[in-house]
């Protein structure tokens, strides 16, 4: 029966409450947006940039290497290289991630404070 007496008196402070979930929510998805669009371009430059320096540098190593016994090693030193790129590029990839804003994170905190207040607001008194 408490419950129903303290809803009118919580009715306005929760819409209040609502509203600015949304509105963080909101904040949270704008800020996710725009840090996800600039890594996206700054990671496709990059790699268009890097892909044509490479692709050069080994039809260079190629064409400098063709006509000696040197042809098969300098490939598959190339190869090597490019492996051990991409297990560096990987472990720099992965801590990027850890390092990364959770998503709704401001929404979560507050939610977390609230529920508290909430909890007591909806609580049975204790007379």
């Amino acid at each position: 029966m408490r419950l129903l007496w303290s809803l009118p008196k919580a009715a306005p402070a929760l819409l209040r409450h609502m509203v600015g979930y949304v509105e963080l929510a909101g904040e949270d998805l704008d800020r996710a947006q725009r840090e996800f669009g600039a890594q996206l371009l700054a990671s496709a430059i990059l790699g268009l940039a890097i892909f044509f320096v490479v692709l050069a540098g080994c039809l260079l190593v190629v064409a400098l290497t063709w006509n000696t016994p040197y042809r098969v090693s300098a490939i598959a030193w190339m190869g090597g290289a490019f492996l051990l790129v991409a297990v560096i590029a990987g472990m720099y990839r992965a801590k990027l991630a850890d390092g990364q804003t959770p998503f709704l994170a401001s929404v979560r905190r507050e939610w977390q404070e609230d529920r508290v207040i909430l909890e007591h607001i909806l609580s049975p008194d204790e007379e």
